[in-house]
């Protein structure tokens, strides 16, 4: 199921889409259907012309119900779920070790880059339009983490902000929103469920044309409890 949630947080705006274009489709279907409904003299056209409006009227209604679905789940559901649920099993397995906790010597030799992070203002970041104040570049954080930052860019459309292992491009989406402002709260980040190491994190700017932005990209250094 996590599964399903990640692939419907990955390609929301391509399944809005494809909703969309459905939904035309589907709306002048009812359109055609009304009108025939509407010029029908006989009894058995009539029958027919209703039958073909139920039919149409019911396929709108269940590209409306889906794309209801996909924004509830999206905003909603994805954001509740812990972290270690949405990093997907090559992740998992590339941050295990035998005794569960990956050292650094153990991560050089695995390959995975650490404390090789971008530095802050790196990757996107722009001071006053998109940026991450707290936590900084290098940080070390634990715990429930109360994510700030500026998020003020025209054309904008709603944002999102994805962790991945050092040295992958595995990311998983934590928490996706519309908010904006300088320097206000974007959401809150619980560690509790991952492997002590070194973290990228990165805060992700859709336009309102469902264009991507570059990212704002940091990294931290997750504590164990």
């Amino acid at each position: 199921m996590e599964v399903f949630f990640r692939f419907l947080a990955d390609y929301e705006i391509l399944i809005y889409l494809l909703l969309a274009l459905g939904g035309l489709f589907s709306f002048r279907w009812v359109w055609r259907s009304w009108r025939e409904w509407r010029n029908a003299y006989f009894g058995l056209e009539r029958e027919f012309a209703v039958r073909r409006l139920g039919q149409a009227v019911g396929a709108s209604t269940l590209i409306l119900a889906l794309a209801c679905g996909v924004f509830i789940v999206v905003s909603f559901v994805v954001p509740g779920l812990p972290a270690s649920a949405l990093l997907g099993t090559p992740t998992v397995d590339l941050l295990a070790s035998p005794l569960g906790t990956l050292v650094p010597d153990s991560a050089t030799a695995l390959g995975v880059s650490q404390a090789a992070a971008p530095a802050a203002g790196q990757g996107g970041c722009v001071p006053g339009q998109l940026e991450i104040t707290s936590p900084r570049s290098g940080d070390e954080v634990s715990g429930n983490v109360e994510i700030i930052g500026t998020v003020n860019l025209p054309n904008f459309g709603f944002y999102k902000y994805e962790i991945a292992p050092a040295g992958s491009e595995n990311w998983a989406t934590i928490l996706a929103d519309r908010k904006t402002g300088v320097g206000i709260k974007l959401g809150d980040w619980s560690t509790t469920a991952l492997t002590p190491g070194d973290y990228l994190f990165r805060l992700v700017v859709t336009d309102n044309q469902g264009q991507l932005l570059p990212p704002c990209i940091i990294s931290v250094r997750v504590k164990g409890q």
